[in-house]
């Protein structure tokens, strides 16, 4: 196959074109002719080439229709306009319609031939941006955020009902839950995705230092401000701006969010003059806001402003269930980074790792993870091959069951029996007919089998809602209405031994 690069020239001059083919073969380019507007389009329609030269003015049309129509059909393909009549505004329109330089005739070798070696450039960097930009899509959306437990499937459902909503999002949970994981893939969900994301951690920076960092200063604001700066609202314009630790503003900081997010309008640091952006605002925290807001450190009004749609991260001690898959994602990123020849842990390990607490969540895993990789002993990684505080027997069992579990009366003897009514690799339930009729409807006689076969198969499935839905013979979303109805859808449930 001929790595040369393929050109179409389109121009009603056929002395000039089969003159300028002749000399673009020479140059080591595969170069076809066309002489008119729907020969071009026939061409272009036909054939994969990487650029297009032509004219302006042809027989039976304006070379201006070419160039609509293969930036339309044709997107990889580039476009050099040349024409004998050039003006400015004929330049302005040409780069308008998508041509990527305009040249004047005669033609110069030298001109002709940078131009098509900047325009074949620039195709190849469109290219290369293209797929770093599939790349990050995978990265940072939702493929990336793993778990079966249902409540992450339902934050993938919120993402994906929220992610072009105007309003405002407030993502919560425990440090490591993967809180900037969420806003980016809310981001690169959205029609925001080809604008920036800008990320600012409140915690990080002092008051003063922070409010120029969010609405940029004025020269001599205050010392040390020698110019003017752009801030993080202007920079992530028609984009999406992520304000980690939220929590941590300070009671003027807040009025000014509070307005920036009311109005879209705020004035630099030391300036009077109102800038208006268009930026979408995701904020996290690991504060409850709410007691804040009791407590008088955060304002009531802006609370209610930026809890419009509210995604709440459970820590990883709550969705065990996922740990098996986490760890195989992160095994195999630290087994390619590192080189080592790793297969997996084994069942106890696994054990070990579910019944640990993980104060530091995802995070923390991944980092254990890494650790076990990079200081193993054997093909095969063990209890051994984790960190000290997973040594010594089952670390804090009682970690498992959330402490409100205790406070629901009843509800720990239900699961408990349900529990044991249903066991990990446990046969199918028999219902003996000593259970009998006793007096109740029909739907309600069959509400308890129906819930201990449902119970079963969530844990024949580490609580994967779509294999359990997929293994009932039932969609996701009557799985969901199911497990409500019969009250499986707390998920203290999956602590309950």
């Amino acid at each position: 196959m001929s790595t040369l690069p393929n050109l179409l020239l389109v121009d009603d001059d056929r002395h000039l074109a089969e003159s300028m083919a002749q000399w673009l073969s020479e140059q080591e380019m595969h170069v076809d002719v066309a002489h008119s507007v729907e020969a071009g389009r026939r061409r272009l329609a036909s054939g994969s080439y990487e650029l297009l030269i032509t004219d302006l003015r042809l027989d039976d049309g304006d070379g201006f229709e070419l160039i609509g129509w293969a930036k339309k059909h044709c997107p990889g393909c580039e476009v050099l306009v040349v024409t004998g009549y050039a003006t400015p505004q004929t330049a302005v329109e040409a780069v308008r319609a998508g041509a990527f330089d305009l040249l004047t005739k005669p033609l110069i070798d030298e001109e002709l031939s940078l131009a098509i070696s900047r325009a074949l450039s620039h195709r190849e960097i469109e290219a290369e941006n293209a797929q770093l930009k599939q790349q990050l899509d995978r990265r940072f959306g939702l493929e990336h955020i793993l778990g079966h437990d249902y409540r992450m499937l339902k934050i993938f459902d919120v993402i994906e009902s929220v992610a072009d909503a105007r309003a405002s999002v407030m993502i919560t949970g425990e440090n490591g839950t993967g809180k900037s994981m969420i806003a980016r893939a809310i981001h690169r969900r959205s029609n925001r995705a080809e604008h920036p994301f800008v990320e600012v951690a409140c915690g990080a920076l002092p008051e003063t230092l922070l409010e120029s960092e969010l609405f940029g200063h004025v020269a001599g604001a205050f010392t040390g401000a020698q110019g003017n700066k752009v801030g993080k609202f202007e920079l992530a314009d028609r984009g999406t701006l992520f304000l980690d630790e939220i929590g941590t503003a300070s009671p003027a900081l807040q009025v000014k969010l509070l307005r920036v997010l009311q109005e879209l309008q705020f004035e630099p640091v030391g300036g009077t003059e109102t800038r208006t952006v268009d930026t979408r605002v995701i904020l996290a925290t690991n504060e409850n806001l709410a007691a804040a807001v009791r407590e008088g450190r955060f304002r009531q009004d802006l609370f209610y402003r930026v809890n419009v749609i509210n995604i709440e991260l459970p820590p990883l001690r709550e969705r065990v269930g996922d740990i098996p898959l986490l760890v195989d994602h992160f095994l195999r990123g630290a087994v390619a980074t590192s080189g080592r020849q790793v297969e997996g842990f084994d069942r106890a390990a696994i054990e070990r790792m579910q019944q640990y607490a993980w104060p530091g969540n995802v995070r923390e895993l991944e980092n254990v993870i890494e650790r076990a990789v990079l200081l193993s002993r054997g093909s095969v990684l063990t209890v051994d091959d984790l960190p000290p505080e997973f040594h010594g027997g089952p670390s804090l069992p009682a970690a498992r069951q959330p402490s409100g579990a205790a406070a629901m009366p009843g509800f720990a003897g239900q699961a408990t029996q349900a529990a044991s009514d249903s066991g990990w690799g446990a046969a199918p339930v028999a219902f003996s007919s000593s259970t009998g009729y006793r007096g109740q409807s029909l739907r309600d006689a069959l509400e308890e089998p129906e819930r201990r076969i449902i119970l079963e198969a969530l844990r024949r499935h580490e609580w994967n809602r779509i294999a359990t839905a997929e293994t009932l013979q039932i969609n996701r979303t009557t799985l969901y209405k199911k497990m409500k109805r019969l009250g499986l859808d707390d998920p203290r449930l999956q602590f309950m031994a």
